[in-house]
């Protein structure tokens, strides 16, 4: 008896010391974290809240009706669904072709991997410049993409300034291109901690490079695609720093703002001063994301059957 008394008393000291340790953790995510979120919903259902007096109207779901009403907010949504039904997609089976290649070499394979890192840890606003220069169209250049275009025969796009459709495809290709260098990262990890002993058996066998692939390769590095599909999915419903970078940022006048800008305008921007109306909005991002999390997890628990 005595020996559990001193084991349990050394437990029970021990987890007061660990619990000591967590305390300015735990204080820190209280005030930054937890206390915000539950702001975030209170300020969500105060209707005509006053900032400045700290008074409401009433309580009710007014802001969510504002907010779903709200043509701004809509196209935000359109804009964000596009971009992310877009580039989600393209940038994770781009990553996953440049990912296979990088693997299948030997040669200066170190410094590939290098190179295409390079954009991950360039300044996300640098790199909107050069896209703004390579696209933009002046009275003095039409920039080198136009440029291209003409060397082919085709009209000049303003694609910072002009049709809707061309200011899709400049921010998607730069989504794209943002996002690529992670992916591969995680990718060419994901293809080295594969079994070289499966590939060994497949090649005895005279297996074929496509049925290793569909058969070892995609399986094996399934997790790291799903894992990549999620938080694909989740950061480009928080896209707002990538269109501020390229169109600036009054992003309302040039129909090119996101959930995460109209959330950030409704506080700061030319609507600020409306923290219900951005509260309301900021929990309908929040349930879009939790649903296509859930979905894509849903997914992925079903093809393991």
């Amino acid at each position: 008896m005595s020996l559990i008394r001193k084991v349990k008393n050394a437990y029970m000291k021990n987890s007061k010391k660990a619990w000591l340790y967590l305390i300015p953790s735990l204080l820190f995510l209280g005030v930054f974290l937890i206390y915000p979120l539950f702001d975030v919903v209170v300020y969500a259902f105060q209707e005509a809240y006053n900032f400045a007096s700290q008074s409401y109207m009433g309580v009710g779901l007014y802001n969510f009706k504002y907010v779903l009403r709200d043509p701004y907010f809509i196209q935000s949504v359109k804009n964000t669904f596009i971009i992310v039904l877009i580039t989600v997609p393209i940038s994770t089976i781009l990553a996953l072709i440049i990912s296979l290649a990088l693997n299948s070499i030997t040669k200066f394979k170190e410094f590939f991997q290098t190179v295409f890192f390079l954009p991950y840890v360039t300044n996300t606003l640098a790199v909107g410049l050069v896209f703004m220069i390579l696209f933009q169209k002046t009275p003095y250049s039409v920039g080198l993409i136009n440029g291209l275009l003409n060397v082919f025969g085709m009209n000049s796009v303003d694609f910072i300034s002009g049709p809707y459709w061309a200011k899709l495809i400049v921010i998607c290709v730069y989504t794209i291109w943002i996002v690529l260098p992670f992916k591969i990262l995680i990718l060419t990890s994901a293809l080295a901690s594969v079994d070289e002993n499966l590939y060994k058996a497949a090649r005895i066998d005279g297996t074929s490079k496509t049925r290793v692939f569909f058969k070892i390769t995609l399986p094996m590095i399934s997790p790291m695609i799903f894992y990549l599909v999620i938080t694909g999915f989740i950061g480009a419903f928080k896209a707002y720093s990538d269109e501020v970078a390229i169109f600036g940022s009054d992003l309302n006048s040039a129909g090119m703002n996101t959930m995460v800008g109209y959330v950030y305008d409704m506080l700061y921007g030319n609507s600020g001063g409306y923290p219900s109306f951005a509260s309301s909005s900021a929990l309908i991002l929040f349930a879009i994301i939790f649903t296509i999390t859930i979905i894509n997890l849903l997914v992925r628990n079903r093809s393991k059957l």
